[in-house]
């Protein structure tokens, strides 16, 4: 595979049509998660950075969000095919500082970030830009300002989540990537200045969560946020973005039930259940994170979850042999061993895995895959996102004791549901609380609407939603 020409020292920002040098920004490391090396640096900016990125996204408003929408069309296929024809080092790149195996990241994280852009020109025909109400006209039209902080855990994908539609409403954009895995998003940026938007239009500031994304949230020259992150820091956007009383749309953290009725074909939903809870090493906010089986079928269901669970080849992600790569930091490896730990105190059944490093991979920060059994409701491990490649199974005693499981957490991002009767199926699917829930393994729609309910938060992304989710609606009395 070719050198990624994207890793390296970056000491500019994006900020008015223009890289420039931030005052006074003391550079942040990037680190590969396999290595553990420094790989590249980038700025660590200021509330200073962030005045002037918001600056130049509300002088170009008014020009951008004026530009018909067949343009902006033009605008965002062009990123989009900008994107594609950098895929290989957009792949080298998160490998290296994410850590995923080369051939999920060229499907996944590169894939589902292109696709954002490409599918923007679709979604602003489906968009009802104006009605007739009564003896109203009613009209639909850029939200202003949008500020958008992303996650590190699919970082392409989730700014693709943001700014695609965001640009595609008309908005203007203040962006700032997650300090642990920003450099795909100064490839964005300069896929963008190649494609000539207006200068303003696009503006990205990166840094530190507590400096940066906090400027951005209490900004009150940004008019709307959009925010993917843990549940902690949703709330402290929150509470920022509530003095200027400034909407937030919001994606956090996820518990997912995946529920395995008594008629599911457990050969098949227990190997794909494992295998959504260990995508992208167990670091997917959505991931199905809690099995819920019929008590009469654990000892089965044990035996096929282990067995799938060391399937699991953990290793150098540019190894093809690898299907489980690093977790991202130090400090998440840690925190995910903390977990581990913590259900073997609290008395669950580990099948495979544990706390100690995977046999010869003593670099890099690797977690073996891992898998509980008699996990009760109660546990630290069935209530917490432990973020790593750790499933809990969760034995119930009949369909209503199921629910009552699933149901007991704070998050509602996703679920899944198996059974060999597909309207059984849907049926218990309605009588769950989350965004977005399987049917015997459905195929994840990236242009469905994505988010949650309960503290999982709330707004929709991704398509046509995700574009909604960008604008206001005035309506003119005539």
């Amino acid at each position: 595979m070719a050198t990624a020409a994207g890793i390296g020292a970056r000491e500019k920002i994006f900020v008015g049509g223009e890289w420039i040098e931030p005052a006074g920004a003391d550079p942040l490391p990037v680190i590969n998660s396999t290595t553990e090396e420094t790989i590249a640096t980038i700025p660590g900016c200021t509330p200073v950075e962030v005045d002037l990125a918001v600056e130049a996204a509300r002088a170009a408003f008014e020009g951008w969000s004026q530009t018909p929408r067949a343009e902006r069309a033009e605008a965002l296929a062009a990123i989009a095919a900008g994107l594609q024809a950098r895929t290989e080092e957009l792949a080298a790149v998160l490998v290296a500082e994410l850590g995923m195996p080369l051939k999920l990241t060229e499907a996944i994280q590169v894939g589902l970030g292109v696709n954002h852009f490409a599918v923007m020109p679709a979604a602003l025909e489906e968009v009802r830009w104006e009605e007739r109400v009564g003896n109203s006209r009613v009209l639909r039209e850029a939200a202003g300002v949008v500020g958008a902080i992303t996650p590190w855990n699919y970082p392409l994908n989730q700014i693709g989540a943001k700014v695609a539609p965001a640009l595609a409403a008309g908005c203007t954009v203040v962006l700032k990537p997650s300090e642990v895995v920003p450099l795909n998003a100064f490839i964005l940026a300069e896929v963008i200045e190649s494609v000539g938007l207006p200068a303003g239009v696009f503006n990205l500031v990166s840094g530190i969560g507590p400096i940066v994304g906090e400027a951005i949230a209490a900004h009150p020259g940004v008019d709307l946020v959009s925010f993917t992150g843990s549940t902690r820091a949703g709330r402290r956007v929150s509470e920022l973005a509530a003095a200027t009383v400034k909407p937030v749309a919001m994606e956090l953290g996820g518990k997912s039930p995946n529920v395995l009725l008594d008629d599911a074909d457990f050969t098949r939903a227990v190997p794909d259940g494992v295998a959504k809870c260990f995508l992208n090493s167990g670091q997917t906010c959505s991931a199905l994170t809690r099995m819920l089986v019929p008590r009469e079928r654990l000892a089965e269901v044990e035996e096929l979850a282990a067995a799938a669970a060391e399937g699991f080849v953990p290793g150098d992600p540019l190894d093809p042999g690898t299907t489980l790569g690093p977790l991202v930091s130090a400090h998440q490896r840690e925190r995910v061993r903390g977990y581990i730990a913590t259900g073997e105190t609290e008395g669950a059944k580990l099948l495979t895995g544990g706390a100690e490093p995977p046999e010869g991979l003593t670099r890099g920060y690797f977690v073996r895959p891992t898998v509980f059994s008699e996990v009760t409701p109660e546990m630290t491990i069935a209530r917490e996102e432990i973020f790593g490649p750790v499933l809990a199974i969760q034995p119930y005693e009949d369909e209503a004791d199921a629910l009552r499981i699933a149901g007991a957490t704070e998050y509602g991002l996703a679920a899944g549901v198996w059974s060999g009767d597909e309207e059984r199926a849907i049926a218990v699917a309605g009588r769950l609380r989350a965004g977005q829930i399987e049917i015997n393994g459905g195929a994840f729609n990236p242009i469905a609407p994505f988010g949650g309910y309960g503290q999982s938060g709330h707004g929709r992304e991704f398509g046509r939603f995700g574009l909604e989710e960008m604008l206001q609606t005035k309506s003119l009395q005539l």
